[in-house]
């Protein structure tokens, strides 16, 4: 199945990201989601097909979801016509890409978690906190938190991002805006985890980005995709083990099994996915898309 990793046009300076190249067409910019990877702040050499075109429809039908409510960047889902100059790639354009409005970046990754994964999981372990907010003794692996919690991130350029306190994120960017940021990354969360219950999917974590313009904040980026999102199937959750998922932890796990046999250290170059890797990845993203949406994906 034909993948996307990379578009080249000329015409306009464009800015790429981990999975993302973004195109500043003046007034708007052009966001399409390739079929590139990343993982442990690497980008891996081999692309999950139909990832991108997942991506965009997912955070589509979340923006749409929320629109009566929170403001986001996205104007329209490139479909037929596509924007002047990409009309030699329009076949890969289609589908995967967002016409959306300019924004300044607000330079902080917020974080909704209610249950305890990942790295949440080994600092409380070590430390009985997860990015510095003390629980209740006794949780285990995956355990639903007594209530969810707000942890910011710096959002880095290169490298890692950090976890930081809500304070020095204030510091950061100012209390107000912190604020509206934690109370609406937080009603996001609750909203999204009463509908994926619905749909049989547990939103175990996810994170949201969002800008600035005219004085007003609104989503941007990607929202409760498999990208920026763990989802659990409910039917299977269990506490006290890893679970079983339809995102890129699937990916995650079989690079940390590298890792813990010295195959791999975390750094560039990545090493190459097995083909059943990419496969099943493939499967879990277009499964987590007909669960959600209710539908399967179109094909573009």
């Amino acid at each position: 199945m034909p993948t996307l990793r990379e578009i080249n046009v000329s015409q306009y300076p464009v800015k790429r990201g981990k999975v993302r190249d973004v195109y500043d067409l003046g007034e708007r910019l052009l966001i399409i989601a390739t079929d590139r990877i990343s993982a442990f702040d690497c980008v891996l050499p081999d692309p999950i097909p139909q990832k991108g075109s997942v991506l965009t429809s997912l955070s589509e039908f979340w923006f749409d979801r929320f629109a009566d409510r929170y403001q986001h960047h996205l104007i329209e889902v490139v479909q037929d016509k596509v924007p002047d100059g990409f009309e030699p790639v329009a076949d890969q354009v289609r589908g995967r890409s967002m016409v959306c409005r300019k924004a300044s970046v607000v330079p902080i990754e917020c974080v909704a978690r209610g249950y305890l994964a990942g790295s949440g999981w080994k600092e409380y372990q070590a430390q009985g906190t997860v990015c510095g907010i003390p629980l209740p003794p006794g949780l285990q692996q995956c355990s639903r938190l007594p209530e969810p919690i707000f942890t910011p991130s710096t959002k880095a350029e290169v490298g890692h991002d950090e976890n930081i306190s809500f304070e020095e994120a204030c510091n950061q960017v100012g209390r107000e805006v912190m604020t509206r940021l934690r109370d609406t990354t937080l009603a996001l969360y609750a909203e999204a985890s009463e509908y994926l219950r619905s749909r049989g999917i547990i939103l175990a974590d996810t994170k949201f980005e969002f800008g600035q313009a005219d004085n007003e904040l609104f989503l941007i980026d990607e929202v409760l995709t498999p990208d920026s999102s763990r989802f659990w199937p409910a039917d299977q959750y269990e506490e006290g083990r890893d679970q079983d998922s339809f995102d890129k932890q699937f990916v995650r796990n079989h690079l940390q099994k590298l890792c813990d046999a010295g195959q791999w250290d975390k750094t560039d170059p990545a090493p190459r996915l097995p083909s059943d890797v990419v496969e099943a990845t493939t499967a879990r993203y277009l499964e987590a898309h007909e669960r959600i949406t209710g539908r399967p994906l179109a094909q573009a």
